[in-house]
């Protein structure tokens, strides 16, 4: 009888530093892999997150607005420049205050995107 082989330990960061093919990653996305599709739905996750609080920005900011104007009757009558604060809220400032959350989403929206091309590009190269 042969005395059992020696055990081996295996750490995480010994299975990173092997050997694998660069292209292993990107492969892995395109064939929605288990790791691929982990990488994926984080990114779409990631996405959902931005748009998610910014729609949540964008209604209670715009959607407070009546409830303003119901809680505190003299905002709703108050007037600027002759006409009411309520129209001047809702029908001018409304639309550049939508354009700046438009903005910050594709800004975000980008940022996240190049965080994900990053995470992919640096774990081919550490695999490399």
């Amino acid at each position: 009888m042969e005395p059992p082989a020696p055990r081996v330990r295996v750490v995480l960061g010994d299975v990173a530093r092997g050997r694998i093919d660069p292209a292993r990653t990107r492969a892995e996305l395109e064939e929605q892999s288990p790791v691929g599709e982990a990488l994926a739905r984080g990114l779409v996750r990631a996405q959902l997150a931005v748009a998610i609080r910014l729609a949540a920005v964008v209604a209670v900011a715009l959607g407070g607005l009546p409830l303003l104007f119901a809680a505190a009757p003299a905002v709703g009558r108050a007037q600027l420049f002759g006409v009411s604060v309520p129209w001047l809220l809702l029908g001018v400032a409304a639309y550049p205050f939508l354009f700046v959350v438009g903005y910050g989403y594709v800004r975000l929206a980008e940022r996240n995107e190049q965080e994900f091309v990053a995470l992919v590009e640096d774990r081919s190269h550490q695999q490399s």
